[in-house]
């Protein structure tokens, strides 16, 4: 089925009204972007129909360690840590919002490729439907940096809702 920025992909044999009315968690992988902000709008739209739990996740992707920046003042393992201290902050915000809403809401700060780690996530969580923002990358942009959307479409257990904003689509 497709709308204007709405994809899901479900199995053929899914009947998509009776998959809907079964759904129990609904995961939102966020970045705080916009995009994903947008995503998590649709998936509390599907939590208040189906009464779906929210999970809400940050993935913290590892940093590249260059092997010429070894004399460098910085050190990599504080940055990760700061990311991740940060996602949890944010994300103990977005679940108070959500809460004072009136869902029932998980949030998690994970480690890895985002991609295998959404996966992961949706295998041991049973999770009924993954509604994340895309950025529309195209052309190099796209080859180099991939689609972490277009890899949990490949991979995931259960569909996938892949939002756009408005602005990506020209």
């Amino acid at each position: 089925m497709y709308e204007r920025g709405l994809l899901v992909c479900a199995p053929r044999s899914t009947n998509l009204r009776n998959a809907m009315l079964s759904i129990q968690a609904i995961l939102v992988p966020t970045d705080f972007s916009e995009n994903a902000s947008k995503a998590l709008s649709y998936a509390k739209e599907l939590a208040k129909g189906t009464k779906a739990k929210l999970h809400v996740v940050h993935i913290v992707e590892p940093v590249i360690y260059p092997a010429d920046w070894s004399y460098a003042q910085v050190g990599f393992a504080d940055i990760e840590q700061e990311l991740q201290k940060n996602a949890e902050t944010e994300l103990e915000k977005l679940r108070g919002e959500l809460s004072s809403e009136g869902f029932d809401v998980d949030t998690k700060v994970l480690r890895g490729r985002a991609s295998d780690e959404i996966v992961a996530y949706c295998k041991e969580h049973q999770i009924g439907i993954v509604a994340m923002g895309t950025h529309g990358r195209s052309g190099l942009e796209h080859f180099l940096f991939g689609s972490t959307t277009e890899r949990v479409l490949r991979k995931s257990p259960c569909p996938v809702l892949s939002v756009r904003l408005e602005s990506d689509m020209k």
